[in-house]
């Protein structure tokens, strides 16, 4: 996609996983596309770019959203955070992480940055969920890789542990 010029280019300025980030994006540009070309931040994948898939999912202002769904510029202002401000800032896994690492629920990781970020969104919001539940919430995320009960084991790991997903570092 050719790059218009920057006069045609607004700035746009977010709180990334509780650091501030800015840069330039065209009013078409989409947020995914923006934190991978313009920030730097790769751990959102693009996948569909309908919506569908889940692979993008974000969290803006502490809701889980589709990044591929939203204009950079409406981001403007607002916390935006990714899989790689999951936890701390130590090289320790969070207790979904390493869940998902014991129950072997990644295999390509394609979908994985998504996938955790909705599920820190959904534990927040519902932090005993039932089986059925985490695989109603799941289902908005295509996986082709694991079937999905690798993931299930693990979000029930974590609810039966009592230790939630770790929200995003606050800044």
């Amino acid at each position: 996609m050719p790059r218009l010029s920057r006069e045609a280019r607004h700035p746009v300025t977010i709180i990334l996983n509780g650091k501030r980030a800015s840069g330039y994006a065209e009013p078409r540009l989409l947020l995914v596309d923006f934190l991978r070309r313009e920030i730097g931040a790769t751990g959102s994948h693009v996948g569909c770019e309908h919506g569908v898939c889940g692979a993008c999912t974000v969290r803006v202002d502490g809701k889980a959203v589709r990044s591929c769904l939203m204009y950079a510029v409406q981001a403007d202002g607002r916390r935006v955070d990714t899989v790689e401000g999951l936890g701390d800032d130590s090289s320790d896994l969070t207790a979904l992480q390493s869940a998902f690492r014991r129950e072997h629920a990644l295999q390509c990781g394609y979908c994985t940055p998504g996938v955790l970020m909705s599920i820190s969104d959904f534990l927040e919001r519902n932090p005993k969920p039932t089986e059925t539940e985490i695989r109603e919430m799941l289902s908005g995320h295509i996986c082709r890789c694991t079937g999905y009960a690798g993931m299930v084991r693990a979000v029930l790991d974590v609810v039966s542990n009592g230790g939630a997903a770790e929200s995003p570092k606050s800044e």
